[in-house]
């Protein structure tokens, strides 16, 4: 007789169960990563702008929630808390430093830590 080759229903079926694990984890991760993205391009978008150092923590806290809005960014994400202006050695700039929690399976999270740093165009005032 020859011998059989070929994957087992049981074989098959684990395989499955660890292919659903990894997509679940990716459904419940990108959108976070892509959230951060938007981010990023409000940001740069921001720190273009002309004189864009000279402006004040509030304006600029604004301009970036303004421009976050266009990239599905959620309201929550760019509070007072996780955007500053570093006006320290002659130059400007913007640091936006937030952590994401996200719900995965049961009592497990994930807690995902973003920051960005993003020179602002101009002089500081």
């Amino acid at each position: 007789m020859k011998r059989q080759r070929g994957l087992t229903l049981i074989g098959f079926v684990f395989i499955l169960i660890i292919a659903a694990f990894f997509a679940l984890m990716a459904m419940r991760l990108v959108p976070s990563y892509v959230e951060y993205f938007g981010v990023v391009k409000a940001m740069k978008a921001v720190a273009q702008e002309p004189d864009a150092a000279q402006k004040s923590l509030a304006e600029i806290q604004r301009d970036l929630d303004f421009k976050a809005s266009f990239q599905y960014v959620d309201d929550t994400t760019l509070g007072h808390q996780t955007v500053r202006v570093d006006r320290s050695g002659g130059k400007a700039n913007l640091v936006v430093d937030y952590n994401k929690k996200v719900h995965f399976l049961y009592n497990i999270s994930f807690l995902l830590h973003f920051a960005k740093t993003v020179p602002l165009s101009g002089t500081p005032g």
